[in-house]
């Protein structure tokens, strides 16, 4: 397994991280995913650390936060082998302070984050979305506290646009407050506008990319094809409304590349995916999730091994999508790209 630097940090993380938003599986969209119970879950944990993978991403609101039992419960006894990493900031029930990035609801949910995965610190917390009506400063100077306590070692980010990214970075270097390290993004073959502005903030200001559903939502399983009805299955028929949309033409275009390359390389569609990611720049870790150990074994096959430039090149083709302005002179015209040649 490969390590790499996530962000501006000493933190060494697995280029594959395992998402454990399968564990607990309750609700309208997580039972869809899994239902994964503690003695199972404990099964994959021993898988994905016999393969070096020592991440774990979960977050409150999965499953209402029995994901995050389940996982405290797997790691149970090896605590010092993991890295625990989760979010916070999404609504956890209707109440007014139920949601959010203020004081109060930090300080509330990483304590009650704390009891679920029965540790005493997170190795990375992440705000699982902006809140806008809470001052940054406040949120930051919040979890800059909560690290100085020792109840979370590091702070991330997710689903954030540049400029909220930025303004965090910002305040966080004027107050010298702790500052974010990870950015945890969706970003696959399928759904490459990370590209746009995300991943040149990130290089820019060294913030590592923790990605999330580099099958895009299920949809570079190998198993949706052209012309052909969803898997009986598929979770996509409960849960397509909750991800990031997929144009289907464009979708069969990439599976097509992918099965080419899959006949050349002997290695399957996701493995193919995900390894196309693994080689993106900004990009530390790929959040990779399983229902069941075959699933978790296939994914975990992703790598050790490299596409060749060529095949590289195919993929990004037939990936490509047309940036919107003001990104897309710098895509398209030579003085443009002059001034600011894109990363990838």
């Amino acid at each position: 397994m490969e390590y790499r630097n996530l962000g501006a940090s000493g933190l060494r993380v697995p280029v594959l991280g395992f998402g454990a938003g399968t564990f607990g599986g309750s609700g309208p969209l997580f039972s869809a995913w899994g239902s994964t119970d503690a003695t199972e879950a404990r099964r994959l944990v021993d898988i994905c650390l016999e393969a070096g993978v020592n991440l774990f991403d979960t977050a409150d609101v999965y499953s209402a936060g029995a994901s995050e039992e389940v996982l405290g419960q797997a790691i149970r006894g090896r605590r010092d082998a993991v890295l625990i990493s989760t979010k916070t900031a999404l609504p956890m029930g209707d109440g007014p302070a139920d949601w959010g990035a203020s004081r109060s609801r930090l300080i509330k949910s990483v304590d009650a984050a704390l009891r679920r995965l029965g540790t005493d610190y997170i190795d990375l917390l992440q705000l699982h979305a902006f809140d806008a009506s809470t001052p940054v400063e406040e949120t930051l100077s919040t979890l800059d506290a909560l690290v100085q306590a020792g109840k979370i070692r590091y702070i991330g980010a997710s689903n954030f646009s540049g400029w909220e990214l930025m303004k965090s970075l910002a305040v966080a270097e004027r107050h010298s407050y702790v500052r974010p390290i990870a950015h945890q993004v969706y970003y696959s073959l399928a759904g490459r506008d990370y590209e746009w502005e995300l991943m040149p903030l990130g290089a820019d200001q060294n913030v590592g990319a923790l990605v999330w559903s580099p099958l895009a939502w299920g949809r570079l399983t190998g198993k949706i094809r052209r012309g052909q009805p969803l898997p009986e299955t598929s979770r996509l028929h409960e849960t397509a409304t909750f991800g990031p949309p997929v144009e289907d033409e464009k979708l069969f275009d990439i599976v097509d590349v992918l099965d080419e390359i899959a006949g050349e390389t002997g290695k399957s569609v996701p493995q193919i995916a995900i390894n196309w990611l693994l080689h993106r720049p900004t990009v530390a870790s790929v959040i990779i999730g399983a229902r069941n150990e075959e699933q978790l074994r296939q994914n975990l096959g992703a790598v050790g091994w490299t596409l060749s430039r060529q095949q590289v090149e195919r993929l990004d083709k037939i990936s490509e999508l047309t940036a919107p302005y003001p990104y897309f002179p710098y895509r398209r015209q030579e003085g443009f790209a002059r001034l600011n040649p894109p990363l990838v």
